[in-house]
């Protein structure tokens, strides 16, 4: 008579694991749904197009935009769009065959960008502004042919700290990443969905979830790039000052002209300006012209 064992109960550490992949997932979806909600990225209606890299954020965008979907108070179509920029060796299949085992509606646009940058641009230089603007155009180009009234990039919280000290420290200019964006020339709004969201948390999450990662051969091997100067900087201070990366996102959100120094925001010409006294031309104060000198008093 064979004796049949009861099913041994998973390990406190397996279950530790589903556990805290549920309370992320949790936190995800929360973080997410609340930036949608503070900057209106998706209302009623719209036709939602998620760009997808094969990467760990834009699997996490898409994963977690079909969750919300299911109970979201509006109405969206989701489709994710992927452009396959004829890498060496790079994988086609793997994102189709994702996508139909989900169910989702996707298309896969062809266009070999790979040779366009790799030919214009010198070997050892950055190939990023080039493809990105490549890629920017081909998935506007869909937008706009398909009438998707939102893009949705996979940019979290740290891009978008990230791209505020590149374009202070090396194009001298107080500006970043925006969360919701109306394209150049205006025919299309760009959404990150993932604004709220650390890097760390998406790349647990897409361990947990096993996503099938794609790397990036092109830029992502360039270890000369200026985005890696800053990110190696925001990494010694998650190391050394915690929470100090969120309090920086914070402060993206609370500006105040009047404490900074940009006369196209804020009237610094007309604060505490008398209405009796002149203001001396511009040019003349920077030649120094003894005429625009105020006299003390009558000569003797």
């Amino acid at each position: 008579m064979s004796i049949v064992l009861p099913l041994a109960e998973p390990a406190p550490r397996v279950r530790s694991a589903a556990h805290d992949a549920q309370r992320l997932g949790k936190r995800l979806r929360h973080q997410v749904g609340r930036a949608i909600a503070d900057f209106g990225m998706i209302a009623d209606g719209d036709k939602v197009m998620v760009c997808l890299s094969g990467g760990k954020d834009s699997y996490t965008l898409l994963d977690v935009l079909l969750q919300l979907q299911k109970k979201a108070p509006v109405s969206f179509s989701i489709t994710a769009v992927n452009l396959d920029q004829k890498q060496p060796g790079f994988p086609e299949q793997v994102l189709p065959d994702y996508l139909r085992s989900l169910g989702v509606d996707f298309h896969i646009i062809e266009q070999d960008t790979y040779s366009v940058v790799s030919r214009v641009v010198p070997e050892g230089k950055t190939m990023c502004s080039l493809c990105s603007r490549l890629r920017r155009g081909a998935l506007y180009a869909r937008a706009a042919e398909h009438g998707f009234t939102r893009i949705a990039l996979g940019h979290h919280l740290d891009d978008m700290v990230a791209t505020f000290f590149l374009n202070m420290f090396f194009h001298a200019r107080l500006s970043g990443m925006p969360p919701k964006l109306l394209s150049d020339d205006g025919r299309h709004v760009v959404i990150r969905p993932l604004a709220y969201v650390r890097e760390e948390d998406i790349a647990a999450y897409s361990e947990a979830k096993a996503f099938p990662i794609i790397p990036c051969n092109l830029c992502g091997s360039q270890e000369n790039l200026q985005r890696k100067q800053v990110q190696r900087m925001m990494a010694q201070w998650d190391r050394e000052s915690p929470g100090r990366v969120e309090q920086i996102a914070r402060a993206l959100g609370d500006i105040r002209p009047s404490q900074l120094a940009d006369p196209t925001l804020f009237d610094f010409l007309g604060l505490g300006h008398r209405d009796a006294a002149a203001t001396a031309d511009a040019q003349r104060w920077l030649a120094g012209d003894p005429h625009d000198r105020p006299h003390a008093g009558n000569d003797a």
